[in-house]
């Protein structure tokens, strides 16, 4: 395994009722990297960045996060080492306010060890967070329930519960999907920042311009296997990706 490797996926490997959802597929992610991961539909985006952040467990390959092995180990334990994720089904308590949503977060072993036990009005600190990630204090928007939130501003709450942890990894699962160009301009220089605050992200995604935009590099998956990996261009130049991917979009 590469000493310089934040994240590292070891032919990791999964079916289900005999069907290969992911196989073999293997990966680095370097600190500070921006990796983008595209395909198309039912290529096992999803169900990679179930089996890396222990939603899934593989039946067979490895994973290993600053060089420490967790397969299979449980949600909660990864992400509370410093590799965090959103989800494409966006999962917030609909009931509470949105700075609430941040509370089990900030209240995580990570975040207290991190800031040495000391956090303060964690309420206030929700709200920070909330307001640096585009929520506006003064309209109260962080304090309407999750439910009542439009789909950009919940993206920015999945994002918003990820920083909370104070990360070292986010996973990104569409965090673009389903939004207009204005709020996608909005958000790019959010992601763009948490990269130069020294994140790494892993970004599933079929905004390819977008995406390329922000990824150093990219890996393609189809039908549960990877086919390549390299920088935009090079992945754009892959005979085998115009005919598995970008093939299928043209014909839409």
């Amino acid at each position: 395994m590469e000493t310089e490797a934040l994240l590292h996926v070891d032919k990791i490997s999964k079916a289900f009722g005999g069907v290969n959802a992911v196989s073999e597929v293997s990966f680095t992610l370097k600190r500070g990297e921006v990796l983008g991961v595209i395909g198309p539909n039912g290529s096992g985006k999803t169900t990679l960045v179930n089996l890396i952040t222990g939603f899934v467990r593989p039946d067979r390959g490895r994973v290993y996060f600053k060089g420490k092995e967790i397969t299979g180990m449980p949600p909660h334990k990864i992400a509370n080492l410093g590799l965090t994720r959103t989800f494409q089904v966006m999962r917030p308590y609909h009931s509470l306010p949105a700075f609430k949503n941040l509370i089990i977060p900030l209240n995580a072993p990570r975040v207290r060890k991190t800031r040495g036990g000391k956090l303060g009005d964690v309420d206030a600190v929700a709200i920070d967070i909330l307001e640096e990630i585009g929520f506006e204090r003064d309209a109260r928007v962080p304090y309407k329930p999750a439910g009542s939130l439009p789909l950009g501003y919940l993206k920015r709450l999945e994002l918003g519960r990820c920083i909370a942890l104070r990360p070292e990894v986010i996973i990104c699962d569409e965090i673009l999907s389903g939004l207009s160009m204005s709020e996608i301009t909005g958000l790019l220089p959010l992601l763009e920042r948490l990269q130069m605050d020294g994140i790494s992200l892993v970004m599933i995604e079929h905004r390819l311009r977008e995406l390329f935009r922000l990824a150093d590099r990219v890996i393609v998956l189809s039908f549960g296997q990877k086919i390549a990996d390299g920088t935009p261009e090079e992945v754009m130049e892959n005979q085998e990706v115009k005919k598995a991917y970008l093939g299928r979009e043209k014909k839409r």
